[in-house]
């Protein structure tokens, strides 16, 4: 560390040089991220509450207000009216706290010692931490031919040791939403906590089904559904760190609630204590901003977009994975491995994200990618096509 203080420009030359190194989403180049550049507002709100601390809601009375209603916001478009919960780092914390919340259940109601949780093979990565800090062994259940996660093969790996099932609303690879009917009925005939990662599709899925669009329901008018993870930070164009975290009442909460005797509110459910209000207020601000005709149109947005780019891999000749459902689109070339495809558009400056399973490139189709972007994608993938 310096031993005396440098000026404030000597300071902001230095972190532009570090700025300048970042990738920036405005260019346009950056193809697999599911977040994307903050709604202006949203980013003024943040600002404005940048030193609120909703760890100690009782000193931030008003922020905490603000991430009520967001959460009640939230809850609308979900199919609840007041759910309980909390605005978080993301998904990942998220979905800790879903699997917490059902091992705690399981374990106080049965004396659970072996917990046991059942995800899809296409569950994001988010799953392995919370089974390894949980101490539960994780149990990855196949996909069935459009990726979705088999409820056949869930209901043969439920035991007396299971203490949740995952159901995906917008797989992080391939934007599959997983038959989540089909699981509650398993759920709720196990009494088994059914947990739903919409980390993804819950910004766009419930405003694209209320335009007539066929998908899946997913959310708490599901029967077995008991909590959900919404990320703000991603569809909902607020800035990270924006996630959500929702059930169905109070006792889950209560569930994994730990005493916080020196802060003015004397108990805590986040896996965090010190927690940033300027989440809330940038969601509050965004939300109400652009309500939920202005979600609609984001969402079929980025479909438009899907399709256009879905449509021109297939005139080239490119291999569509599936064909999207949301606004992600999994593509390879005939005659090359992933990798070499990946390669070649890295040469051109494209920043590039391949999937895992099934290996393929991966596009999604965010705010940032602009139809010229994706004219510009097109004609370096038709280049490369004809040099083969």
């Amino acid at each position: 560390m310096n031993e005396k203080p440098l000026s404030h420009d000597e300071i902001f030359n230095q972190l532009d040089k570090f700025q300048a190194m970042d990738c920036k989403y405005s260019d346009g180049r950056i193809l697999g991220s599911m977040c994307t550049e903050a709604h202006p507002i949203a980013k003024e709100a943040f600002f404005k509450f940048i030193d609120s601390n909703l760890g100690d809601p009782g000193l931030f009375k008003g922020t905490k207000l603000i991430e009520d209603e967001v959460l009640g916001m939230i809850g609308s478009i979900l199919s609840i009216e007041n759910p309980a919960g909390h605005m978080v780092t993301g998904g990942t914390e998220a979905n800790i706290m879903a699997i917490r919340s059902a091992r705690n259940i399981a374990r106080d109601n049965n004396g659970l010692k072996d917990g046991e949780l059942i995800v899809p093979k296409s569950a994001h990565f988010s799953f392995k931490k919370a089974a390894d800090m949980l101490n539960l062994k994780l149990i990855r259940v196949d996909l069935d031919e459009n990726y979705r996660i088999n409820p056949k093969l869930v209901e043969e790996n439920i035991t007396d040791n299971t203490v949740a099932i995952v159901g995906i609303a917008g797989t992080t690879e391939l934007g599959m939403i997983d038959p989540i009917e089909g699981l509650s009925e398993i759920a709720v005939k196990n009494d088994i906590h059914l947990h739903v990662d919409a980390a993804f599709g819950g910004f766009s899925i419930p405003f694209l089904i209320e335009n007539g669009y066929d998908l899946p329901r997913f959310d708490f008018s599901i029967e077995g559904v008991r909590s959900i993870t919404v990320d703000p930070h991603k569809m909902g164009l607020s800035p990270i760190p924006s996630g959500g975290i929702l059930f169905r009442d109070q006792s889950y909460l209560d569930a994994m609630s730990v005493d916080s005797p020196y802060l003015t509110i004397k108990n805590q459910s986040t896996i965090v204590g010190t927690r940033l209000g300027a989440s809330s207020a940038a969601t509050y601000a965004v939300m109400k901003f652009l309500g939920k005709d202005g979600y609609a149109r984001n969402a079929e947005d980025a479909l438009e977009k899907t399709h256009f780019l879905a449509d021109n891999l297939k005139r080239l000749g490119y291999e569509l994975i599936v064909e999207p459902k949301l606004n992600i689109v999994a593509f390879n070339h005939p005659k090359l491995e992933t990798e070499e495809l990946s390669n070649l558009l890295e040469e051109r400056n494209w920043k590039i994200s391949c999937s895992s399973y099934p290996k393929a490139i991966r596009v999604i189709l965010m705010n940032h990618i602009k139809k010229e972007h994706l004219i510009e994608l097109i004609g370096d993938l038709e280049e490369i096509s004809k040099s083969i």
